[in-house]
């Protein structure tokens, strides 16, 4: 059982820069491609971007592409998203996730997910 913890989340204005973290307590991280979904209030968990097991592979939304950034930290069990230029429709829970498929952007495809941190871009 992997159990991912999610840290970072706020609230900023447009334009502004968070990076979100997400330790997870499995030492066997490495195994696992991660990624990052979000939710906003009343709408389904969308994709954002995943990152592969050693991280030489990523692919991000469209929506995002350009402003965030997937990395990872095997040494740390943690993987990260650098979410630059941010918008208000950037706001929604984030949640991160693990998946033992080498790279998937279905929300069905990830094993482990983490409860969330709140991000909220005022305009």
């Amino acid at each position: 059982q992997v159990q991912l913890v999610e840290s970072g989340g706020g609230l900023v204005q447009a334009g502004a820069s968070l990076r979100l973290s997400c330790a997870a307590s499995e030492r066997t991280f490495g195994s696992y491609s991660m990624g990052w979904f979000r939710q906003a209030p009343g709408k389904e968990r969308n994709f954002v971007a995943i990152i592969s097991r050693l991280g030489g592979s990523t692919d991000y939304a469209d929506s995002v592409k350009g402003r965030f950034t997937i990395s990872r930290d095997n040494a740390k069990n943690t993987v990260y998203l650098q979410m630059n230029s941010l918008k208000p429709e950037d706001t929604a829970r984030y949640y991160c996730a693990a998946s033992g498929l080498s790279i998937t952007t279905r929300v069905g495809g990830m094993d482990y997910w983490g409860k969330g941190t709140l991000v909220t871009v005022s305009s």
